[in-house]
């Protein structure tokens, strides 16, 4: 993937939600209608400076964000300003 976000944008790719709890009960997919709201950050823009690659960060729900498909994988492109933090 060739692929650089411009300014403070950063390309996150969105973590699998878990079917299944650690208790064992598995979760059926129309339980959960809401996209995530955690993703890896696989690129980062040449502004950007507070998150870098490979760190998973927590966004907002209502996230001003670009869908994106490189390779046929699903991306969403968004600034910096609408991650609310890092783990």
């Amino acid at each position: 993937m060739k692929f650089t976000p411009i300014g403070d944008r950063v390309l996150l790719k969105i973590e699998e939600q878990l079917t299944k709890t650690a208790g064992g009960i598995y979760i059926p997919d129309n339980a959960s209608k809401e996209k995530p709201q955690t993703a890896k950050v696989v690129a980062i823009g040449s502004e950007v400076k507070d998150v870098k690659v490979g760190e998973k960060v927590i966004f907002s729900k209502y996230a001003d964000s670009a869908d994106v498909k490189i390779d046929d994988v699903e991306y969403l492109v968004m600034k910096t300003k609408e991650i609310l933090g890092k783990f």
